[in-house]
């Protein structure tokens, strides 16, 4: 059964931001997720998981101006530099709450730039990041994104994510496989997951409802269905929960304790007699 982890960023907004390590470890999450955690000192968000057993299993470079609209810098031209101090900033929270995992958001494609350009920079910067990760046992993430929700974003579809990772060459690149991202741009989500899986370049995985991004127990996608399918293509990794909750956050987790049910139910009947 897939191993869940709780997107803070999203779920338990109740709360605030420190006390969701707590909301999340009461209502059975053991991994956690989220956006950007620079605005809390790296050592006490290190003392929040160690106090409610949890793991911190990805979050993502700082993304630019994130207020003025920009969500990413890595294919930007003439931004390189501010791509380094990204990354180097990441590593250090990385290496702080023990996260194996960053996501490079790609950005947004300037206007009147040509995406040859844009690709060119995104891959030297991807193929610099990684040497700067690799050594510290962290991989790096990128995410193929719908441009309903991020207008202009420059990765979309999960074959232009695997033809980056094959033009970068780093072993420690791998692809952030959200299945509402792709549903909304490709669909066919099912064969998506046993084409891309079993290459072993599927470093994470995340959910939500389609289309309203809420609890994945609503919406056009077969959760249920679509776990056996995970489970049936060998994939060991983590799922982030990223949606936007209905209603308060432990109201909606009836999927969630239903999983956490079959999960059981489903080792029983792998035990010997």
């Amino acid at each position: 059964m897939p191993k869940f982890a709780a997107n803070l960023s999203m779920m338990y907004n109740e709360h605030a931001f420190p006390d969701r390590f707590a909301a999340a470890a009461r209502d059975g999450f053991t991994a956690v997720e989220c956006l950007f955690p620079y605005e809390h000192p790296a050592g006490e968000l290190a003392a929040r998981l160690r106090d409610h057993g949890l793991r911190q299993v990805l979050f993502n470079l700082p993304p630019g101006d994130w207020q003025a609209g920009e969500r990413g810098l890595a294919c930007l031209p003439g931004r390189q530099g501010e791509f380094r101090q990204a990354l180097a900033r990441a590593l250090e929270y990385a290496q702080a709450l023990a996260c194996p995992r960053l996501h490079v958001m790609a950005g947004l494609a300037p206007a009147g730039v040509d995406r040859t350009r844009l690709r060119d920079v995104y891959v030297d910067n991807l193929r610099w990041a990684c040497a700067q990760a690799a050594p510290l046992g962290v991989d790096l993430l990128i995410e193929p994104i719908n441009t309903r929700d991020i207008p202009r974003f420059f990765l979309n579809r999960q074959e232009e994510a695997h033809a980056v990772i094959d033009d970068v060459g780093a072993p420690n690149l791998k692809v952030q496989m959200d299945l509402y991202h792709c549903q909304i741009v490709e669909g066919d989500v099912a064969t998506k997951i046993r084409q891309y899986v079993p290459t072993g370049r599927v470093g994470h995985m995340q959910i939500a409802g389609v289309p309203e991004r809420h609890e994945p127990d609503v919406g056009e996608l077969h959760y249920p269905y679509l776990f056996d399918v995970i489970d049936a293509a060998g994939f060991d990794g983590w799922i982030g929960c990223e949606y936007r909750p209905r209603a308060g956050t432990q109201q909606g987790l009836g999927w969630f304790s239903a999983a956490l049910r079959a999960a059981v139910r489903s080792d029983h009947r792998d035990r010997p007699a």
